[in-house]
């Protein structure tokens, strides 16, 4: 987890993540990575995490949570995001970046946990969201079927004016 450019405050951030992993038990260079989408238990992209550790579920405060069909996009804001947390391997955090489209689509951002500890998120900007439907209690439920779309819609036929 080499980061170029650092601000004082993220490599303070950093210096406490490591001592974190040793005080938890981390194995070698686990890291803690924060998931609320896609990644989730019972979502499409779940098998990217069989080999890493279940650590429970988490809430992270200050982003605010959008449904973008399907997948979400947590951005900074006022607000709160539901997930789950898991310690993964350097190797598997890779490839996570990947999957994330690390930095293109998503920036991995060092982010604090309520109970002090500091967590992986991916976390977009706010241009990428400005459309898309804002999930006020921060919990994504998975990704909307047509079928779910269709309902919403009012139904076909001729105008009434």
């Amino acid at each position: 987890m080499v980061l170029q450019a650092q601000s004082p405050a993220l490599r303070q951030t950093t210096r406490q993540m490591g001592d974190q992993q040793q005080e938890e038990g981390l194995e070698g260079a686990e890291a803690l990575v924060f998931v609320y989408g896609t990644l989730r238990r019972g979502q499409s992209n779940h098998h990217w995490l069989s080999d890493a550790r279940w650590l429970g579920e988490q809430e992270l405060e200050g982003l605010l949570l959008h449904d973008l069909g399907p997948f979400p996009m947590a951005v900074p804001g006022e607000g709160r995001v539901a997930g789950e947390l898991y310690a993964v391997s350097p190797a598997r955090l890779a490839q996570l970046d990947r999957l994330e489209g690390y930095p293109r689509l998503y920036d991995r951002r060092c982010w604090p946990l309520a109970d002090g500890r500091a967590t992986w998120v991916y976390v977009g900007r706010r241009q990428q969201v400005r459309h898309a439907p804002l999930l006020a209690d921060g919990v994504w439920r998975g990704r909307r079927h047509p079928q779910q779309r269709a309902q919403r819609e009012p139904p076909a036929g001729p105008h009434p004016c």
